[in-house]
């Protein structure tokens, strides 16, 4: 219990300590806006043209879209009384396409966004132009760590659909030890005027190494104290609908529940830019030896899983 407590408490701290940074630097809250609406105009571009496929048909018509899911999806011949939709070659290839897509606008708004974080954890100014500037000159990094990272991510995903239980958990293992390895990937492009993805991975890792050691099992971040907060919220909200259903106010009990929904939406968002920040702090103290404030090396040491001997 005393170690479940420690663990709320350093995250709970980390948490106060990034929302500091972003008190003192709010331009840091829309980079991931950004990236966010980059993507869906980068869906709306890629699905626009398959809904509007030629078929004989008015697209407002349910028969175009019979058609148009007819040239995406087949169906396996029937094994007893069922049949599975598979996707087709042409829409798979067309799902990667997009996925890799989607990969390069996420990293591109990621480099921007930790290009702010690093100068924001120095006490400089941050600019929503420089960081988009500084990663329009990553371009070709970004470009070949997206495809590299994203043809790994599909490799581990395709495995562990066809492998049996045993693979499925090899695979995840796997896919944790990469998440590991390159959770310093995107600062290494800020900090490091490399394209290879390769050295990129290389030099994550070597920071990695030489300030934690080999035994990292996995990352200890916010996570942990947020968690316990949102299953309180969970409590308090239905506790709090019981009541007011008991009382017969249904408007009010939807009310209530849109606004913990919208809350808790909210509340995502400024946990993922803190994260962030926090990793932005445990790449400055990682490759400079620096504890970024108002952080402390307590709690930057603190922030991985290490295998007991």
């Amino acid at each position: 219990m005393s170690d479940l407590s420690g663990k709320f408490s350093r995250s709970w701290q980390l948490f106060v300590n990034s929302l500091q940074i972003i008190g003192r630097q709010p331009k840091l809250l829309l980079f991931p806006a950004m990236g966010f609406a980059s993507t869906v105009v980068v869906m709306l571009c890629f699905l626009s043209p398959v809904a509007l496929l030629p078929t004989g048909h008015v697209w407002s018509q349910l028969e175009h879209w019979k058609a148009v899911a007819h040239r995406l999806v087949e169906l396996t011949p029937s094994v007893g009384t069922t049949r599975h939709a598979i996707p087709t070659t042409t829409a798979e290839i067309y799902l990667v396409v997009l996925y890799l897509a989607s990969m390069f606008c996420a990293t591109f708004f990621n480099v921007a966004s930790y290009h702010e974080i690093i100068k924001a954890l120095a006490g400089d100014e941050v600019s929503i132009g420089e960081g988009l500037r500084f990663a329009n000159s990553r371009l070709q990094a970004i470009l070949f760590w997206s495809l590299f990272a994203g043809v790994v991510g599909l490799i581990i995903m395709t495995l562990e659909k066809r492998f049996g239980w045993v693979g499925r958990w090899v695979m995840r293992f796997v896919g944790m030890a990469w998440s590991v390895a390159s959770v310093f990937v995107i600062p290494v492009i800020v900090r490091e005027d490399c394209a290879n993805p390769f050295a990129l991975l290389r030099t994550s890792a070597s920071a990695l190494k030489r300030t934690w050691g080999e035994s990292l099992i996995g990352y200890v971040g916010i996570a942990i104290g947020t968690w316990i907060m949102l299953l309180g919220s969970l409590a308090l909200i239905i506790a709090a609908g019981l009541m007011l259903a008991l009382l017969h106010h249904p408007v009010l009990v939807l009310t209530a529940v849109l606004l913990w929904v919208l809350a808790l939406v909210a509340f995502g968002y400024l946990l993922s830019v803190a994260s962030n920040i926090f990793k932005g702090a445990l790449f400055v103290y990682a490759s400079e030896g620096v504890v970024p404030a108002p952080y402390s090396a307590e709690l930057l040491d603190a922030a991985w899983k290490v295998k007991k001997g």
